[in-house]
């Protein structure tokens, strides 16, 4: 058993299209229409075959207090790998990336977390090598 697909939950598909590829540098890989919306997903330009990110619309009843509340608790939806924390941090805040906790170290893992524009809070983390 692998993983293939994972999801974050997003306000606007076009929007969350846009900011996961042009500013955090994945690449479209699927994009059909499901019904009003799209199935529509992003992956890594280092693993083009290897994990999708659905950006799937935020519309079910649940979803929009599900987001904010974790977003009102500082926690992120989900956790992306990078090579360097800091130099990734830089890189995004020269984007206009607004930072909710700047690179911090946790023992043998560098963290920080950003707002994706659509509604979520994510971290990215590497290790201390």
């Amino acid at each position: 058993m692998r993983i293939n697909v994972t999801s974050v939950l997003v306000d606007d598909q076009e929007k969350a299209l846009d900011f996961y590829t042009r500013v955090l540098g994945f690449e479209k890989k699927v994009d059909v229409p499901a019904g009003e919306f799209r199935w529509l997903t992003v992956v890594s330009p280092e693993a083009p075959d290897g994990v999708e990110l659905l950006l799937e619309p935020d519309q079910h009843p649940a979803a929009g207090p599900y987001k904010r509340a974790l977003v009102a608790d500082g926690i992120p939806f989900t956790s992306f790998a990078v090579d360097d924390v800091n130099a990734e941090h830089a890189r995004l805040v020269g984007e206009g990336v607004e930072f909710t906790q700047p690179p911090t170290a946790m023992g043998p893992v560098t963290t920080a977390i950003f707002d994706d524009t659509c509604g979520n809070l994510i971290q990215i983390a590497s290790m201390a090598g």
